[in-house]
């Protein structure tokens, strides 16, 4: 119960990390805030941890507006009367956007462009609103309070993806690096008051957003090898296994292909992986940690 009595507003907790976040959360003590643009998800999520006994807020909105945004913490403060703690969750990239990317490049008349040039402006704002814009806000919006109470503890989720280049997935990286700058600079900004803001840069992690990712590679991969295509190298091995891809899940392709040839660990991640460093970090077990981003990606950013 390293977090009896604390209140905790998580952002993008309805679903994958988040969820995963929340839990670990309220099984240490913490009443929980749940602000997600799927409010069904959110209150399966909230229902779990009012079985754990706690006290929980669904808070439908879509945290790239600064008036929601404004609005869901406002609506926190009232019903639990504070907030202790606020998990910056919301991120990735929609449905809507990667059909848009993918549209670029079907429409694009030189192929051997480098990826990143399917990238234009609406889909760099649209990378930043999501990544980037909705921890700005939302830490804007609890810093007043944290003042007031003089502390307070904010816990940003990037990614890897901020550490390494990501030269076919370049606006997700630069957002998730700004966020880790971002932690840096807060951190510095909110120490006189007693607010503590730390990153935590997950690796392979299972979600509804890897998911959708896995699904497009598998794809991709099988129609190369029955076009007679070269593949990238970590997937060379797959050329002469035509039978066995096409019986593979997209999960398994992803374990087997994606996660453990880049894993020193070898194996994957998961969103209680997260929300057991979220617990560490909002908790006094962390009381002289700030401004630290913490890698849990199974060696992947090992220097």
């Amino acid at each position: 119960m390293k977090l009896k009595d604390k209140v905790a507003l998580i952002a993008g907790g309805g679903k994958g990390i988040g969820e995963g976040i929340v839990r670990c959360l309220a099984e240490e003590g913490a009443d929980v805030a749940i602000a997600d643009i799927d409010p069904d998800s959110a209150k399966r999520v909230a229902e779990a941890a009012e079985a754990m006994g706690r006290k929980s807020l669904v808070l439908s909105a879509d945290l790239t507006d600064d008036s929601e945004a404004q609005k869901s913490v406002q609506e926190a403060v009232d019903f639990f009367g504070n907030i202790d703690i606020l998990v910056n969750n919301v991120g990735g990239v929609s449905s809507e956007t990667l059909m848009q990317i993918i549209g670029n490049r079907m429409a694009s008349e030189d192929e051997t462009l480098p990826s990143f040039m399917h990238y234009n402006s609406e889909i760099w704002d649209k990378y930043y609103s999501l990544n980037l814009k909705t921890h700005v806000i939302l830490s804007q919006a609890v810093t007043p309070y944290f003042i007031k109470q003089q502390s307070g503890n904010i816990v940003n989720v990037s990614s890897v993806s901020g550490r390494l280049p990501e030269p076919d997935h370049m606006p997700y990286g630069s957002m998730k690096a700004g966020d880790i700058s971002l932690t840096w600079s807060l951190a510095r900004a909110l120490a006189p008051y007693n607010i503590r803001v730390n990153c935590i840069c997950p690796g392979f992690v299972y979600t509804p957003l890897w998911e959708r990712g896995a699904t497009v590679i598998l794809e991709t991969v099988r129609n190369a090898i029955s076009q007679g295509l070269d593949l990238p190298p970590q997937f060379h091995q797959l050329s002469d296994q035509k039978e066995d891809i096409d019986k593979l899940s997209p999960y398994d392709f992803w374990l087997n292909y994606i996660v453990m040839p880049s894993t020193p660990l070898g194996r994957e991640q998961t969103a209680e992986d997260m929300g057991r460093a979220a617990v560490f970090l909002a908790s006094d077990d962390a009381k002289n940690i700030t401004g630290q981003v913490f890698h849990i990606d199974g060696g992947m950013t090992t220097r």
